[in-house]
C-alpha cells in the first residue's frame, strides 16, 4: 500500500506509472526466473540423459570387445584415441587405469583428478555417478558434465568407464537463454512503460480537469464546469457530481448575494418606514410643546394623529416579531382537522361588507365535501384575511374575488384570485419578501410585511405558496396545506359568522 507514497513529491500520474511498471516488471521478473530455472533444469536433465546413454552404450560395446579379445589391450587399441573429443577413462575391475584420453584443447590433466577417481571407484561398486569436472581451456575454466558407469560381463563388474564431453558447457546454453530473457524483459519494460503512461494519462486527465476547475472555483469563478469523460465508471460519476455540486454552489452563492442585497434593502426600508412616523410624531409633538396650535380641537386632532402614528409603529414592530418568530419556528401551531370550506365562509363574513361597499363580488368556490386539512385555524384565518384584503385593495369596482381549492396528492391546493390590476413580472418573484413593495401595492399605508407573514405561516405548516399574475388582468395566489391522512369527506357545513377582527391593510 505504500508504493504510491514512496516518492511523496511525485505527481499522481508519475506514481501510477511507477506502480504499473513495478507490478508488471515484478510479474515479468518472476516469470523470467521461473523460465530460466526450468530451462536450466531441462537442459541439465537432457544433457545428462544423453551423456548417460552414450556412456552405457560404450560400456556395453567395450564389454563385448573385451569378451571377444580376452584382454584390455585390444580394447585400448581400438576404442581409446587421443582424437576422441570426450574425456574417456577406463579402469579394470581392480581400479587399475587401463586408458585415459583427453581432447587436445584441454590444458589440465584430468586422469588423476580426485573427482574422476572417486566417480570410477563408485562405478566399480555398481553405481552410475554423474557430476561436473573442471576443465581448463584457452577460453577459460569450465565445468564439464560427466558420467561414470560400470562395465559388466555376465552380471560381473569387470571395469568402469568415465565419460565427459568438455564441449558441453552446462552454463553456455542457460546463459544464452538468460540473455534472451533479459532482452525480453527490457522490451516488455518499454511496452509496459508506454502503456502505463497512456493509461495513467487517461486516468489522471479527468482528475486534473477537476483540480483545475476546483482551483477556479476557489478563486470565485463559480460558473466553472468540467466535461465528464465517457468512461462509464467512478471518474464519470465524479465529474457529474462535481458539476452538480458546482451548480448548487453557484445557486447558493447567487442566493447569498441576493439575500445580502435583500438585507441591505430591508435595513433601508425599515429605516425609511420608521423615519416617516417618527418624523410625524416629532413634528406634532414639537407643535404641541411650543403651543403652535391654539385651537383645542386642533390640538386634540394632533394628539390623535400622534397616537395613530404610534400604533402604526407598534403594528410594524409586531409584524416584524411575528415574521421572525414564524421563520425561526418559535411559534407553536395548534394543528387540528380543519374544514377549509367552513373557514373560508367565516372569513368572508368579515371582509364581504367592505367588498360590497366597493362594488366587488366575493365567491367561495370550494366544495363543501373538500377533504379536511391539518392546520391551525387561527393562522390560516390570518392568511386568508391578508390575501383577501390585498385582493380587495387592488381590485376595481365591478371586479371579482374568488377562493377555490382542489386536493392533489397529499396536499390541498387553495387559491385566492382577483380581477385586479395585476403585478409586473419583474416584481412577482419578490412579493413574499419583507418590505418589498410592487407598484400595485404602494398605496394603502401597508407595512410591506403582510405577504411575508403569509409565506411564513404556510411554510410553518409544511406547505408552499406561489403567485401568478398578469398586468391589468388579475392575480392568483396559491398555497398548499397537508391533508389529513384519513382523507375523510366533510358533510356540507352551515356557514356561521365569527367574531374576527379584520387585519389592517399591511400587505405588499
Amino acid at each position: 500500500m505504500r508504493s504510491l507514497f514512496v516518492f511523496p513529491h511525485l505527481s499522481l500520474k508519475a506514481k501510477l506509472v511507477l506502480s504499473y511498471l513495478a507490478v508488471a516488471l515484478g510479474a515479468v521478473l518472476i516469470m523470467a526466473v521461473i523460465i530460466a530455472l526450468a530451462v536450466q533444469s531441462y537442459f541439465n536433465s537432457t544433457q545428462l540423459n544423453a551423456l548417460r546413454e552414450a556412456a552405457l552404450y560404450r560400456a556395453q560395446y567395450i564389454s563385448y570387445i573385451y569378451q571377444r579379445a580376452g584382454s584390455w589391450g585390444k580394447v585400448n587399441q581400438i576404442h581409446i584415441s587421443p582424437n576422441d573429443p570426450a574425456v574417456l577413462v577406463l579402469t579394470d575391475g581392480h581400479g587399475t587405469l587401463i586408458a585415459c584420453a583427453e581432447p587436445a584443447f584441454i590444458l589440465n590433466g584430468n586422469c588423476n583428478d580426485p573427482i574422476l577417481r572417486n566417480a570410477l571407484s563408485a562405478s566399480l561398486g555398481g553405481e552410475i555417478k554423474s557430476g561436473y569436472l573442471p576443465v581448463v581451456t584457452q577460453n577459460g575454466t569450465y565445468s564439464s558434465l560427466f558420467v561414470s558407469v560400470p562395465i559388466t560381463l555376465n552380471d560381473h563388474t569387470i571395469g568402469a568407464l568415465f565419460l565427459s564431453d568438455p564441449q558441453i558447457y552446462p552454463d553456455a546454453f542457460p546463459s544464452q537463454v538468460n540473455t534472451a530473457i533479459l532482452l525480453t524483459v527490457l522490451a516488455v519494460s518499454l511496452v509496459v512503460l508506454f502503456f502505463s503512461i497512456l493509461f495513467a494519462t487517461r486516468l489522471t486527465q479527468p482528475l486534473k480537469s477537476l483540480t483545475d476547475a476546483a482551483e477556479q472555483m476557489k478563486q470565485g469563478k463559480y460558473a466553472q464546469r468540467v466535461l465528464p469523460p465517457k468512461t462509464h465508471d467512478e471518474l464519470e460519476l465524479l465529474a457529474q457530481t462535481f458539476n452538480e455540486m458546482a451548480d448548487t454552489i453557484e445557486a447558493d452563492m447567487g442566493e447569498l448575494r441576493r439575500q445580502e442585497q435583500a438585507r441591505r434593502e430591508l435595513l433601508a426600508n425599515i429605516a425609511h418606514d420608521l423615519a416617516t412616523p417618527l418624523t410625524a410624531i416629532q413634528g406634532f409633538s414639537e407643535a404641541l410643546a411650543d403651543d403652535m396650535i391654539p385651537d383645542v380641537a386642533a390640538r386634540q386632532e394632533t394628539a390623535q394623529r400622534i397616537g395613530r402614528e404610534v400604533l402604526r409603529l407598534r403594528r410594524m414592530v409586531a409584524d416584524l416579531r411575528q415574521v421572525s418568530s414564524l421563520e425561526s419556528r418559535q411559534v407553536q401551531l395548534d394543528l387540528a382537522p380543519l374544514n377549509i370550506h367552513s373557514l373560508v365562509d367565516e372569513t368572508l363574513a368579515v371582509i364581504e361588507p367592505e367588498c360590497e361597499q366597493m362594488g366587488i363580488s366575493v365567491h367561495n368556490e370550494i366544495s363543501p365535501w373538500t377533504p379536511l386539512v391539518r392546520a391551525d385555524s387561527d393562522r390560516i384565518t390570518q392568511v386568508l384575511l391578508n390575501l383577501l384584503d390585498n385582493a380587495r385593495r387592488h381590485t376595481p369596482e365591478g371586479g371579482r374575488i374568488s377562493i377555490g381549492a382542489i386536493p392533489k396528492g397529499k396536499n390541498l391546493h387553495v387559491w385566492v384570485s382577483d380581477t385586479g390590476s395585476g403585478i409586473d413580472a419583474a416584481d412577482l418573484p419578490h412579493i413574499f419578501e419583507r418590505f418589498y413593495r410592487a407598484d400595485r401595492a404602494r398605496t394603502g399605508g401597508s407595512s410591506g410585511l403582510g405577504l411575508a407573514i403569509v409565506k411564513a405561516i404556510i411554510t410553518a405548516h409544511g406547505g408552499t405558496i406561489s403567485a401568478e399574475s398578469e398586468l391589468n388582468k388579475g392575480t392568483r395566489i396559491t398555497f398548499t396545506l397537508p391533508l389529513m391522512r384519513s382523507q375523510q369527506l366533510s358533510a356540507p357545513p352551515q356557514s356561521r359568522a365569527v367574531n374576527v377582527s379584520p387585519i389592517p391593510a399591511k400587505t405588499t
